[in-house]
């Protein structure tokens, strides 16, 4: 092998590797995301985004961060309420970090560890609240949980945006109870308001009663209004009438009642009378 010949291969080598490193020490990040370098084991920096470099072999890109809202479910199964009922609650967690380098240095397996947060403050919380609260009560019962959490992860970096419980799932026999529950007291309300109603007419009869107690002539025409109405629809009806009522409204006796029915029975057939052909 000639001078020439080991000269050029000596640089197609060299220029291999230079391509190599090269490749090796250009790192691009999305707009999204933030790297974490360490060089020989110590954090020397955050680049991002677009391209960067880092030395091969002694730098290293140790985490890739994302700034954008994440979404993190979690639940709690079982798990017993103030009032020791035991219920599953369903939850879902909006959080984003702001803070990179606390992100990747203070904690480890950052989202796994929020996870596991959540999941012990929403039994917390569970455990100190009633089921009747949990149940209506879901805006008071997030806001603990946001607080809750995000005083947990605050040394993190990371902000907790909200939590919103999805779904409260009860024992069936517990659904059963309550639905009778609020079938019993839909009818104590119905039965409250029917009574309420019947004081209001009762109030409304002893204001009447007032009102025809010193004049008689309103009271008279009253019964005679009654009984013609009752007589005047010319059905099979019988109104029976006693003679007191009769005498206490001074309409007089039973033969007062039959000349009035024979008056309005008279009134029925005059139309009647009219409609038929002459002969």
């Amino acid at each position: 092998m000639d001078a020439n010949t080991f000269t050029l291969m000596s640089g197609a080598v060299i220029l291999i590797v230079i391509l190599a490193l090269l490749a090796m020490a250009i790192k691009v990040a999305n707009q999204w995301e933030r790297a974490v370098v360490l060089f020989l084991g110590r954090f020397v920096g955050i680049k991002g985004p677009g391209i960067f470099l880092i030395v091969p072999f002694l730098s290293r890109v140790a985490y890739w961060i994302d700034l954008r809202v994440i979404t993190t479910s979690f639940n709690a199964e079982q798990t017993l309420t103030k009032d020791t009922v035991p219920v599953n609650v369903d939850a879902v967690l909006f959080w984003q970090v702001v803070d990179v380098e606390k992100a990747a240095l203070e904690v480890k397996e950052y989202r796994e560890a929020i996870s596991l947060a959540s999941q012990t403050a929403l039994r917390d919380v569970i455990g100190k609240t009633f089921l009747s609260d949990m149940l209506t009560g879901r805006e008071a019962t997030d806001a603990e949980l946001q607080r809750l959490i995000g005083n947990r992860v605050s040394g993190w970096g990371i902000k907790i945006l909200s939590v919103e419980i999805r779904d409260v799932v009860i024992p069936g026999a517990l659904q059963d109870a309550m639905s009778m529950q609020a079938q019993a007291e839909r009818e104590r309300q119905a039965r409250v308001i029917l009574g309420d109603s019947e004081r209001q007419i009762a109030e409304k009869f002893e204001q009447a009663a007032k009102s025809y107690e010193n004049n008689p002539t309103a009271l008279h025409l009253r019964a005679m209004n009654m009984l013609y109405e009752g007589l005047k629809t010319g059905n099979a009806t019988i109104v029976l009438v006693p003679s007191t009522a009769l005498e206490s409204m001074n309409l007089g006796a039973v033969t007062g009642t039959i000349a009035l029915a024979e008056t309005l029975v008279k009134e029925q057939k005059k139309p009647v009378d009219r409609e038929q052909p002459s002969q």
